[in-house]
């Protein structure tokens, strides 16, 4: 399971309290909660014109365990005709290692576990270097762990967890450095297991999903228990629909690491009894609330979470956030100590995601000024997009296909010139650095690489050759494309890597990147991209020309239509 970095707005945890009614306490459940999908007027007419812009999902803000909004927005099912409400059930993803990190804590809170026993002392069946890190290292990502023990969604037994977590390499000795791992959360679920004498599931339901008051918050995306209430459809960016629900299992792929869901009342519910004392004690609650391991800019790794510090915006808050999975959600949530305050957000739509809907209204939220809405464009009338339809080839190889429907274009890139020129980065984000390591992993010249490569000779016949074929930063992670020449067929894919070349993401035979635009007058065209996270590019078709220009910059790209 991913957890998103994006940049998350810390004046969205601050300030929110402003822009909400203070005193609605709002029930968490039945009619009512169904009748308080109202914020403070000024930002529900904000939270509207997100969701025309695209935002489809839930949010919920709480102080001191009192709900001050619950809304809802968009559709939680296209075909059905099936809003989101207060009380749609999201994936939560990632955000599923907080869970099983306060399951580890109970566990130490009960004398079951100690923070510095090593995992193969817990486990003696693991083989393997990581056998020697500490359940402290393992929830900091300090343990070395580097790569994928399995698929979110393909079958993996518990004994087979074991074996392939053992076979991982270290990116460098526990304790020296750090790596986001999914493998280490699985780990930590088998310890909870072995801890506790029950199943990894049982416990986290019967211990961490009971809230005080006995109230279940969630359950389970896939298998038992299972969440309960209506739930929202995932769409993909490429149209595709999400993992229903309905895997079988066995789940350890993800079990961990991922897999929990709920509404994000449940969420907020959750986060707040669980750093008030309500789920492990005070001692353990101000153990996740850091400091933990420095991850530099004021952030820090606490277990399950990521802290930042009053220095970086003036008001300390804990994050976690989950996403681009199979499923097609996100989800975010905060924790604002100093006043108590939970925000969590919700989306089952790409265009908008939870994450990038924080981003964009937090600085206005911390600064008390009314909350932005998103530019709308410049209208379908200006330009004629049937014109600039059509192919259009580079000198040096790539092409672009455009398209046009319901007033937007689409272009389509292939090649890594064509995705090059229409995809820059934002920031300093090296994509050579992460392209070199995407090659490095299909040479074989790690562990995981050469599982990689002998997976994909057996499926598709001995490498020839592996080309580049261009970078993107999607879903808060860099991809890099790539052709694989095999003795019976080329294969595309795409790859996201860490810095120490384990693979996060991956996708087999994708569709090429693409980028959508609307009309931004005066005959160009810039991304339909509401909250400003994709690329600054500005597009414009002249004389059987496509010009691609960088915002802010001068010069470009001019690609000419093709002939025929």
């Amino acid at each position: 399971m991913q957890r998103s970095f994006l940049a998350i707005a810390a004046a969205t945890v601050v300030t929110v309290l402003a822009a909400c009614t203070a005193d609605q306490g709002v029930p968490r459940r039945g009619p009512a909660a169904a009748a308080a999908e109202r914020c403070e007027p000024g930002l529900d007419r904000a939270f509207g014109a997100w969701a025309e812009a695209g935002f489809s999902g839930s949010i919920a803000i709480s102080k001191a365990g009192r709900f001050e909004c619950l809304a809802a927005h968009g559709s939680a099912d296209d075909a059905a005709g099936r809003a989101n409400t207060p009380e749609t059930v999201f994936s939560i993803g990632s955000i599923t290692k907080a869970f099983t990190a306060a399951a580890v804590l109970r566990l130490l809170d009960e004398g079951k576990l100690s923070l510095d026993d090593r995992a193969g002392k817990v486990l003696p069946e693991l083989d393997g270097p990581v056998a020697k890190a500490t359940i402290r290292q393992l929830l900091l990502h300090t343990s070395g762990l580097n790569g994928s023990h399995g698929r979110d969604y393909e079958p993996l037994d518990r004994d087979s967890a074991v074996a392939a977590i053992g076979r991982l390499t270290l990116a460098f000795a526990p304790g020296s450095g750090y790596v986001y791992s999914n493998a280490g959360y699985t780990l930590l679920a088998l310890i909870v297991e072995k801890a506790s004498g029950t199943s990894y599931r049982k416990y986290v339901a019967e211990n961490l999903l009971r809230l005080p008051g006995r109230r279940v918050a969630g359950g389970f995306w896939s298998g038992e228990p299972a969440a309960q209430g209506p739930r929202a459809v995932g769409y993909h960016d490429d149209g595709r629909t999400g993992e229903r629900g309905d895997f079988r299992g066995p789940y350890w792929g993800m079990e961990g690491n991922g897999g929990l869901a709920m509404t994000t009342a449940d969420l907020a519910s959750w986060a707040h009894a669980l750093f008030t004392g309500g789920l492990v004690s005070r001692r353990a609650a101000e153990l996740i609330a850091g400091p933990g391991h420095d991850l530099g800019g004021g952030r820090s790794e606490t277990p399950g979470w990521v802290a930042f510090d009053r220095s970086v915006y003036g008001e300390p808050f804990l994050s976690t956030a989950g996403g681009g999975s199979e499923v097609g959600h996100n989800a975010v949530v905060v924790w604002v100590p100093g006043q108590q305050r939970v925000i969590a957000v919700a989306s089952n739509k790409a265009r908008v995601s939870a994450e990038e809907l924080l981003q964009a209204v937090g600085p206005a939220l911390f600064a008390g000024r009314p909350v932005p809405t998103p530019d709308a464009p410049a209208g379908a009338g200006d330009g004629d997009l049937a014109a600039a339809t059509g192919s259009y080839e580079l000198e040096t190889g790539g092409s672009y296909e455009v398209s046009a429907k319901d007033g937007e274009l689409t272009i389509t890139a292939r090649g890594a010139d064509a995705v090059t020129a229409l995809f820059p980065p934002r920031g300093d984000v090296d994509l050579r650095a992460h392209e070199r390591r995407v090659l490095a992993l299909l040479d074989g010249r790690t562990q995981e690489g050469r599982e990689e490569r002998a997976n994909l000779q057996k499926a598709f016949g001995a490498f020839t050759g592996v080309a580049l074929a261009g970078s993107v930063v999607d879903d808060g992670e860099v991809r890099t494309y790539v052709t694989i020449s095999t003795k019976r067929q080329p294969v595309t894919a795409w790859y996201a890597v860490n810095e120490h070349g384990g693979i996060h993401a991956a996708e087999l035979r994708p569709e090429p990147p693409r980028l959508t635009l609307v009309p931004d007058g005066g005959g160009r065209y810039r991304p339909d991209d509401p909250a400003g996270t994709g690329p600054e590019v500005s597009v414009a078709f002249r004389d059987r020309r496509m010009s691609i220009t960088r915002s802010g910059r001068h010069g470009g790209t001019s690609v000419a239509r093709a002939t025929g």
